[in-house]
């Protein structure tokens, strides 16, 4: 059977890569506008009441819209916008968190596919606040490396002018008023009392992300070891198709590069320190598992097929 996709939002960098995912899979017909279509209202309309799927690659209030226009049509959405990602009518697109955002995503007509920093934070908090040893009142801190591919077009431009300031060949933290797009989704996700103290960095490479999130021991319940921290996440991630997969204890090395996984779309996960002091950190490309590949793999998983159909492995 041929499925029918529509991107809104094609040029950009998230529209981009999900195309490129799709571009050369045989039971998929990609619906596209040319360059001046694609900012008429009514060419976009066409092609979302043609389409089974509609990816939208948008900004927030353009996103909006773009549902908006669709309240008559039978496609189902699949949007990478903040926009509505803390929406009770909405299904959470990281179907590894558990069994039930999995059949959310399966049965939804309106799929959100979460942030890069929420991705890799929720990750990491939510299977230990599910299984009781993290508390949800726990002063959480979240470290995140980004490349600047995150930031989109004009981030990119920047970074890669030949007249770039100085300044970009320095890690740059920014939303350093705690107020990033992400934190609502990050609490509301986990399930957490409140947000994390939230430092987020955008650094002189191209793609990849490495969260952290760090914990003392003294504070869990029952002070739990490295080893009980471990095993819950190593358990929960049993049956995650080798998108997230959680090393070995130990297996870290002595550096752990932040675009180490750039290109892929999977995530893998290290607990490490020691008994008393341990960081957590997901290691992932904030264009694949981080959006792009996580928009595809939504897609799977509506359409009935295996998840990691047209993925980076």
């Amino acid at each position: 059977m041929m499925h029918k996709i529509f991107i809104d939002g094609k040029e950009g960098t998230t529209g981009l890569k999900i195309f490129d995912r799709l571009k050369n899979r045989s039971e998929l017909e990609l619906l596209l506008l040319s360059d001046e279509e694609r900012k008429k209202p009514a060419a976009r309309r066409s092609m979302m009441e043609q389409a089974d799927i509609v990816f939208l690659c948008l900004p927030d209030d353009a996103a909006r819209e773009a549902v908006a226009m669709m309240a008559h049509c039978d496609a189902k959405i699949i949007d990478a916008s903040t926009a509505h990602r803390t929406e009770a009518d909405w299904s959470y697109g990281f179907p590894e968190l558990s069994p039930a955002f999995r059949e959310q995503i399966s049965r939804g007509k309106k799929i959100v596919v979460p942030g890069c920093h929420a991705s890799g934070f929720n990750a990491l908090v939510y299977p230990l606040i599910a299984n009781g040893v993290l508390p949800a009142n726990y002063p959480l801190a979240c470290f995140s490396l980004t490349g600047y591919s995150g930031g989109g077009k004009k981030m990119i431009a920047d970074y890669e002018s030949a007249e770039r300031s100085c300044e970009f060949a320095s890690p740059r933290q920014y939303a350093l008023g705690q107020r990033h797009k992400h934190l609502n989704e990050m609490r509301h996700i986990s399930n957490l009392a409140s947000p994390p103290l939230f430092c987020p960095v955008v650094a002189d490479f191209f793609s990849g992300m490495q969260v952290s999130v760090p914990l003392h021991t003294r504070f869990l319940a029952g002070k739990a070891s490295i080893g009980e921290l471990h095993a819950p996440l190593s358990s929960h991630y049993e049956a995650a198709n080798g998108l997230v997969e959680v090393m070995p204890l130990g297996a870290e090395p002595a550096f752990l590069p932040a675009n180490a996984l750039s290109g892929r779309d999977i995530m893998q996960i290290l607990v490490t320190g020691n008994d008393e002091r341990i960081n957590l950190i997901s290691t992932f490309d904030n264009l694949g598992k981080g959006a792009s590949g996580a928009a595809v793999q939504c897609m799977n998983i509506t359409l009935g097929m295996p998840e990691n159909t047209g993925l980076v492995l």
